[in-house]
């Protein structure tokens, strides 16, 4: 069990500013888990708010699959999921686990359920790999792949996923297309199918000419790659991207480190930086500001995402 009368990892819980330094650093802090079988799960600390042994759960009728039901917590009624349930792999008749992990995504609190929380591990960035072929029932749910120093493997969750196949997604309604969007272009990055399908719809109905890459790393490889081209034909890279928008939480490469590259290379001066991430609180998006982005929109709000945009790509079109 996470052990949090030890005062380190406690303060990791609690020190919201102190994690936010770090996503700077191209390093973060996953909280391990089991859910019952050999593997080894793990969720971002910066989305986990607090640790508790599992509470009492008021069934509700016509909850989503995985869905136990509901909690009052601190005033706030919350959902509780099973992570086992989800992911497809509990029985029938099996515990709901010994452990709930309260979280907050995109400006929601949850509960999550799980057989047992394990401790806090800090790891690099770079070491945090997208999974290629894995096996397990789960792999639907997973985004990244990490390593510990004994080897075993560690699976951190899609939550972006996980959200999306229980509630539903959000659904995106109309969008006044952005007047000569057919020439403004747009690169954005981000390591969810889920959120990379709601952005292209956004940007489709604005309108608007786009690519994409699915982490930081290659993200920034292929902005370099563009930026070099660029300057042998003896243009601006902005005129081939007139507006970046990344993600926070990436393998590789996070969304902070790869900002700060973007701000300090002369050659992508004039072109806005969005970052759009599930990191919703204060402590986030002075991290975003304190990096150089020009805008910062939480998850997932089709009408605020397009609004937000719109007037940089406006600007970017006329200059």
């Amino acid at each position: 069990m996470l052990s949090l009368d030890q005062k380190e990892d406690a303060e990791m819980l609690d020190a919201v500013d102190g994690r936010t330094m770090l996503a700077g650093s191209n390093r973060m802090e996953i909280l391990l888990f089991s859910l019952g079988t050999s593997e080894t799960f793990g969720i971002n600390v910066f989305k986990v708010r607090e640790v508790s042994t599992t509470p009492f759960i008021t069934k509700a009728p016509n909850m989503p699959r995985g869905v136990e039901g509901l909690i009052s917590l601190r005033g706030n009624v919350i959902p509780v999921l099973s992570l086992s349930k989800i992911l497809g792999l509990s029985a029938p008749g099996d515990a709901l686990g010994g452990s709930m992990m309260v979280t907050e995504y995109s400006k929601r609190t949850l509960g999550f359920l799980v057989k047992e929380v394990d401790r806090i591990i800090r790891v690099e960035w770079d070491k945090v790999r997208t999974p290629d072929n894995m096996s397990s029932n789960s792999q639907n749910y997973i985004t990244a792949i990490t390593e510990l120093a004994d080897g075993k493997l560690v699976s951190i969750l899609d939550v972006e996923t996980i959200l999306a196949n229980t509630f539903g997604e959000a659904i995106v309604g109309n969008i006044t297309p952005l007047h000569g969007g057919e020439e403004v272009n747009v690169f954005f990055v981000d390591d969810s199918a889920v959120a990379r399908r709601k952005i292209t719809e956004v940007l489709d109905k604005l309108g608007v000419r786009h690519k994409h890459a699915q982490n930081g790393l290659e993200a920034w490889t292929r902005l370099e790659g563009m930026a070099a081209h660029a300057q042998q034909m003896g243009h601006h890279v902005g005129d081939e991207i007139d507006l970046i928008m990344v993600d926070a939480e990436m393998p590789e490469m996070d969304g902070y480190v790869l900002t700060r590259n973007i701000k300090n290379d002369s050659r992508f001066d004039g072109i806005p930086v969005v970052m759009h991430s599930s990191l919703s609180s204060e402590a986030n998006r002075a991290m975003g500001k304190r990096v150089g982005v020009d805008s910062y929109v939480a998850k997932f709000d089709a009408d605020v995402l397009a609004e937000t945009l719109r007037p940089l790509l406006q600007r970017a079109r006329q200059a």
